[in-house]
């Protein structure tokens, strides 16, 4: 009985990841909606350590484009010789790149430092930036679209 049990929440868990990787790979608008659901009720995990030294994820501070609310998302973000480029693991049709892309600006804390960050771009190169465990990550999901930032300079040109 409890090897029955057993075996058949191994079957559901690959099931689920296969869904999953699948998913992700085929830009699966169903499975990105899900996942981007999971994400929003686990973001308050995330975000107390986001942008800190060491932590896995960096925190993007911008705008709401309709609101003119502030938020905070956490992302995984590498940097750039000019700024940071950032995965789009749900592609960029979110929220957060809508109002990033709209504004034309927004800040990230990253690595404990905190700077702004203008020019927002998608782009379909980014991975060489990140790490090695990283870019086998972003192969294996299939991801090729990334947010190109410009940090701001001094002036604010």
């Amino acid at each position: 009985m409890v090897r029955k049990m057993i075996g058949t929440m191994l079957v559901a868990i690959v099931g689920t990841a296969v869904v999953f990787v699948v998913g992700l790979r085929t830009k699966s608008p169903g499975v990105r909606r899900a996942v981007r659901r999971v994400s929003r009720a686990t973001r308050g995990l995330t975000v107390d350590r986001a942008g800190q030294p060491g932590a896995y994820a960096s925190l993007v501070r911008h705008v709401g484009r309709s609101s003119g609310r502030p938020y905070e998302t956490p992302v995984r973000a590498a940097e750039t010789d000019d700024g940071v480029i950032i995965t789009l693991p749900y592609g960029a049709d979110t929220d957060w790149v809508k109002n990033v892309l709209a504004s034309g600006n927004a800040t990230i804390v990253h690595e404990g430092r905190t700077f702004g960050l203008q020019q927002p771009e998608i782009v379909s190169e980014g991975m060489q930036y990140f790490p090695a465990k990283d870019q086998r990550t972003q192969r294996l999901f299939g991801l090729d679209e990334y947010l190109r930032l410009r940090r701001v300079r001094s002036g604010g040109s």
